[in-house]
């Protein structure tokens, strides 16, 4: 099976993987906002996107690093604020969105491409 692809398609599969995986923390954080010492998760691939992207590498999907958060615990050793969690989700979800428009924009024009030859 051949594949076509370029840089653009590929830097934005890798920002899909990485805003699904920022969504599966942001809902673990969510699930857990009453559990006793549970310390939010953070997720980071922008700058390993940016940084493949601006060194001219080649891009490499997957999802970013996940850490904990250190922010500081309420009394019970938690340290979701849900508030800002659903702030993240949502910004989240109309990134994916915007990536995924990106996407079909792009294979679009490869449709009308061969449409055309």
């Amino acid at each position: 099976m051949i594949g076509i692809s370029d840089t653009t398609m590929t830097a934005l599969h890798a920002a899909l993987t990485g805003l699904s995986q920022r969504q599966r923390v942001s809902n673990d954080n969510i699930a857990n906002v009453n559990t006793p010492g549970f310390l939010a998760g953070r997720t980071d691939f922008e700058s390993s996107l940016r940084s493949q992207l601006s060194d001219g590498r080649g891009v490499a999907v997957g999802g970013g690093s996940v850490h904990r958060s250190l922010a500081a615990t309420r009394t019970d050793g938690n340290n979701v604020d849900l508030d800002s969690e659903t702030v993240i989700a949502t910004e989240t979800g109309l990134r994916y969105q915007l990536a995924l428009q990106a996407l079909n924009g792009k294979y679009d024009l490869l449709s009308a491409a061969m449409r055309t030859q």
